[in-house]
């Protein structure tokens, strides 16, 4: 299991957050809108031509320091850095064992009205992946809310997610998420943060996204 760095996230904190988020995020008001959303957003400037990114070696832009944690908990198959290469960015996820809380919250499995598989599979996009570890800061109760808050849900998955695919050394600065808000990229190489997340290994490729698996999940702005 990859090491984060972040503390956990209280309790009372994150409640007090998601009851004003949920005022900002009643105007998503289903998936569909928000599929529709993102078909239509254009490619951010600084992307790479998909025939480039199948040209890739699947490891040749890895960054962070977790990128050798991760390999030696998924050293191959589906999930792994070359096999997540091989799939459109939602099934990889799915293969990862890293990301089971991640892909159940995009497919349906924490809230059964909100589904991004092909929406995210059908685009090329910027994925900012939380791991298991970074959703298990979140408490329950706020999961819970998230089950049935379908609007809110799909706002702060949304919001992890930027229209094109950008490698590592052009990521820093300021990027609008395809749930409309900004997210701010600092530092550099290894040392990537996105917000207040860290980046653990970013880089990863698959058949239509760059993915960065981080510490923490992203809220967007209230």
């Amino acid at each position: 299991m990859l090491i984060t760095k972040k503390s956990r996230v209280a309790a009372g904190a994150s409640l007090a957050f998601v009851a004003a988020l949920a005022l900002s995020a009643c105007s998503t008001a289903n998936t569909g809108d928000m599929d529709d959303e993102m078909a239509q957003t254009p490619m951010t400037e600084q992307t790479t031509p998909m025939d480039d990114m199948e040209e890739m070696d699947a490891t040749a832009y890895l960054v962070g320091s977790g990128c050798a944690a991760y390999a030696e908990a998924v050293p191959s198959g589906a999930g792994s850095v070359d096999g997540m290469a091989m799939d459109p960015v939602a099934t990889a996820a799915s293969n990862n064992p890293l990301l089971t809380t991640l892909t159940a919250a995009v497919s349906g499995g924490l809230n059964p009205d909100v589904n991004l598989v092909d929406t995210l599979n059908g685009g090329e996009f910027t994925v900012f992946a939380p791991v298991d570890d970074a959703f298990a800061k979140i408490d329950q109760a706020t999961i819970d809310t998230l089950s049935t808050d379908s609007a809110l849900l799909t706002s702060i998955l949304t919001y992890h997610v930027v229209p094109g695919q950008i490698l590592p050394e052009d990521l820093p600065g300021t990027h609008t998420t395809v749930q409309g808000a900004d997210l701010e990229v600092t530092g550099s190489g290894d040392d990537l943060m996105v917000n207040d997340a860290m980046v653990i290994c970013g880089g990863v490729q698959t058949a239509n996204a760059v993915v960065y698996l981080v510490d923490t999940v992203l809220m967007p702005p209230m």
